[in-house]
């Protein structure tokens, strides 16, 4: 709280006047979020954010999310006021190349930023995964007088974030879930890029929330009294999110710009920058924060005492609780158990001995049997498709019906699920996976990709891969989705061909912590494929050689998925008359092409230009491999309503099309 001698309204403006100047001098940015939202901020940082700038990671901090990441001035003058390795010169560098303070917060780039925001409303869905990981980890480690995981999520959201549906999404389910330390605040302004909002946002807010669950309570964002007592109203509150709908002017303080869209997404220009340092009795040059008002803010003391005084209480629960407390730490440090490799990779050599011919997602459900088994802080969750895409196990616990549990239901909500994972994954003591159709990755595809942009261990389970899938018909057979998805930097992505590469998958996507895996799996039943041992090895690389020939092979025919046992059968049939032929499972293409030159080499000759790839998908990401000389059986149209065998017939997923394809080479 500001002393007796520096205002509220000073600390205030400090916020104001930083993000007016860093955004005049990179020529771009917007003042209008941070200026109207000062007062909201000063309240919350000051006064209530359990937080450590000397540790920005300490584990049991409140979490902080600013969802209207445009206004990221906001957070940038938060961080530097109150301590954080954020400099003045960094602010000076807003928008610049390898600043600190880049256009949109970027988790990893600027310390105390916990998630990466900028698409609307997302910010918003990490905030509730964060919520539920802070709740469901409270409820399997925390014992009674000993409270080590305790803290609030607190998230700031504009009119964007809540037109944006997936609010809808994310809201609903939090209400649900009863997420009582999730608070967000709304900033309520009533002004978006093209102007005022009633044309075109007129819902009464305050009605919806309340239907989902949540606690509403107005407030003047300007009152920081007011905005306390909210604040304090909304932690007493244990059973309910709480949405502080606070009525803001944007750009406040500037005379002839504030409360208008000329705010939202431009600089003030000098002239307006002058006048608003007069209107706010800011009489200070750029980027100039007198030391007494520095005083105020700087919270390295209290985050120093907030934080040791909860090692302490750690150190207590260890004495009474060393096991549970050793598990803690490895959890939220994300660290597998030491055993984990070993006993993996005797699940694999067990897939391969019992020779199974199931569909892979099914294969997929043995591996979260076994894997899960080893891993508790493996959580998963399916948009209303558990039964279809197998996702639980003989250890699945609903959270809904046991707090400590394991599993989400996460209804019809692909975009708000894959999102809210991300939040559970940056929260941290959890590895979470999710599922939905492949096809429907596409209501996800933006909330993957920010998980593969913030490096965050998601496991996104996609079944029904193909036109296989069946009658469902062309509105469910993807398509593009798998091109989409390999093409996303940073996003790997498996397609397994039988139960052994389903295992491999799986423990590729549990032991990768730098990024998203996609696990791609069929309806319909696979082949299992025969391997010696060392193919058995080489299956983690990626892609290597399943069948070969004698001697240098003249063709090598590339597969995934379901394909794979058919282009086995072309081969053999091929090589039985006398062709050369190689085939070549590629599982994982990014794994493939991260192996040495040399590896990939001995798999794909260059000399060998005669190449079909086969895969039910579209065609145009397989050149990379097949070259203009080569030739691939794909999808270039979409599918057709009918049983699945039926359908790969048609299209030409056949050993004949293969055979031949192969033998029109010249």
């Amino acid at each position: 709280m500001a002393d007796n001698a520096v205002s509220r309204r000073q600390c205030a403006n400090a916020i104001r006047a930083l993000s007016m100047d860093a955004v005049q001098k990179a020529k771009s940015g917007h003042p209008g979020a941070p200026m109207g939202m000062a007062d909201i901020a000063e309240v919350l940082w000051n006064d209530f954010l359990h937080h450590n700038p000397g540790d920005p990671n300490w584990f049991n901090r409140d979490r902080f999310v600013l969802s209207n990441g445009h206004g990221s001035m906001l957070i940038y003058s938060l961080l530097h006021l109150s301590g954080y390795d954020l400099s003045i010169e960094e602010l000076q560098q807003f928008r610049q190349l390898d600043s600190k303070t880049p256009g949109h917060p970027e988790y990893s780039y600027t310390p105390g930023v916990e998630t990466t925001t900028g698409p609307l409303g997302q910010g918003l869905a990490n905030a509730v995964g964060m919520a539920i990981a802070e709740k469901t980890l409270g409820a399997q480690f925390n014992r009674e007088g000993h409270e080590v995981v305790d803290h609030n999520t607190y998230a700031f959201a504009g009119d964007g974030c809540l037109m944006e549906g997936i609010s809808h999404e994310v809201c609903s389910l939090a209400g649900t879930l009863n997420l009582g330390k999730l608070i967000v605040f709304y900033d309520d302004n009533g002004i978006s890029i093209d102007g005022e909002i009633g044309q075109w946002f007129s819902d009464d807010t305050g009605k919806r929330f309340e239907a989902y669950g949540w606690q509403v309570i107005k407030v003047d964002g300007h009152d920081s009294d007011a905005i306390a007592a909210a604040i304090q109203q909304a932690k007493a509150e244990p059973n309910k999110p709480s949405l502080l709908s606070c009525k803001t002017v944007i750009g406040f303080g500037s005379p002839n710009k504030q409360g208008t869209a000329a705010t939202h997404g431009a600089p003030l220009g000098d002239e307006e920058i002058a006048a608003t340092r007069e209107v706010l009795e800011w009489p200070h040059p750029p980027f100039i924060v007198p030391e007494e008002i520095r005083q105020v803010w700087s919270a390295i003391e209290k985050g120093f005492a907030a934080e040791s005084a909860w090692k302490e209480k750690l150190a207590i629960y260890e004495e009474e609780y060393p096991e549970l407390a050793m598990e803690l730490v490895r959890r939220y440090k994300g660290q597998l158990p030491g055993y984990f490799e070993e006993k993996a990779n005797e699940y694999i050599s067990e897939c391969q001995r019992t020779a199974e011919n199931i569909a892979s997602r099914k294969a997929s459900q043995n591996c979260i049997e076994a894997y899960a088994a080893m891993l508790p802080e493996l959580i998963g969750g399916s948009a209303d498709l558990t039964g279809s895409n197998l996702t639980t196990w003989s250890g699945s616990n609903p959270i809904t019906e046991q707090a400590d549990g394991n599993y989400i239901y996460y209804g019809v909500r692909e975009f708000g699920m894959t999102a809210i994972a991300s939040g559970i994954a940056l929260h941290g003591g959890f590895i979470p996976y999710t599922a939905t159709f492949l096809i429907f990755m596409e209501y996800a595809r933006n909330a993957a990709r920010m998980a593969a942009l913030m490096e965050q261990q998601s496991i996104l389970v996609y079944t029904h891969d193909s036109i296989g899938q069946g009658e469902d018909g062309p509105t469910h057979q993807p398509v593009e989705q798998l091109a989409s998805l390999r093409s996303t930097p940073n996003m790997s992505v498996w397609r397994p061909c039988d139960n052994v590469e389903a295992a491999v998958a799986w423990k590729a996507a549990l032991t990768r912590s730098t990024g998203p895996t996609a696990l791609v799996f069929t309806r319909q039943s696979v082949v299992h494929q025969d391997r010696s041992d060392e193919q058995l090895s080489d299956v983690a690389k990626g892609g290597y050689i399943l069948k070969d020939c004698d001697g240098a092979p003249t063709v090598v025919v590339i597969a995934t998925g379901s394909e794979v046992s058919i282009c086995m059968d072309a081969v053999e049939s091929l090589q039985a008359s006398g062709i050369k032929a190689r085939m070549v499972s590629l599982p994982s293409v990014d794994l493939f092409e991260a192996q040495d030159p040399a590896y990939q080499e001995a798999v794909l000759p260059a000399a060998v230009r005669n190449r079909v790839a086969v895969e039910a998908a579209g065609t145009d990401y397989w050149y990379k491999f097949v070259g203009l000389d080569g030739k691939i059986i794909g999808m270039e149209s979409f599918g057709e309503s009918a049983p699945g065998p039926v359908l790969m017939k048609h299209f030409g997923f056949t050993v004949e099309n293969v055979i031949e394809t192969v033998k029109s080479f010249d």
